[in-house]
């Protein structure tokens, strides 16, 4: 009789465990997906950018003619450019009027279609130009899942040419 308890013990911490062992499988899943969608929300910013900025004609030293990136217009892509406010996704600086960006930041805070817990001030759009830059963006989203202690971030650094 007692040999049977023992094994009913045995057995049910493995059911336990396997119970435990799935619920930290969901949330790694949860976690991968919302990840994913971080990243491919950074990588739609980054391929609009890349087609409506504006080009201007331009002429090098070896007087070859080319069109370049208008750094002008590129520069309107900036949202809340600028230094930390203390908090890793705590952004600082003016927000963009750029329709582009504004129409990505409503699909991005969306209820429904966009990562959770996402807000247009937890998002940062940072545009480096000139000599030093190269046309540099560095796209940084944050969002917080409802299981989630503390926000996570997805950072994309691309080119603009």
């Amino acid at each position: 009789m007692l040999e049977a308890l023992i094994a009913i013990l045995i057995f049910s911490l493995g059911v336990l465990g396997m119970v435990a062992l799935g619920a930290v499988a969901i949330g790694a899943q949860n976690d991968a997906q919302y990840r994913t969608e971080a990243a491919n929300f950074a990588s739609d910013i980054a391929s609009q950018m890349q087609l409506t900025v504006g080009r201007v004609p331009f002429v090098n030293a070896n007087n070859v003619s080319m069109n370049i990136v208008d750094t002008t217009a590129l520069a309107t892509f900036a949202h809340l450019a600028g230094a930390p406010s203390g908090t890793p996704c705590g952004f600082s600086g003016s927000a963009s009027t750029n329709a582009v960006v504004t129409a990505w930041l409503d699909r991005l805070t969306a209820a429904q279609t966009g990562l959770p817990g996402a807000s247009a001030n937890a998002v940062q759009i940072q545009i480096l130009t000139g000599a030093s830059g190269y046309n540099q963006a560095n796209i940084t989203v944050c969002w917080q899942a409802p299981s989630d202690r503390a926000q996570r971030r997805h950072t994309l650094v691309t080119y603009i040419n």
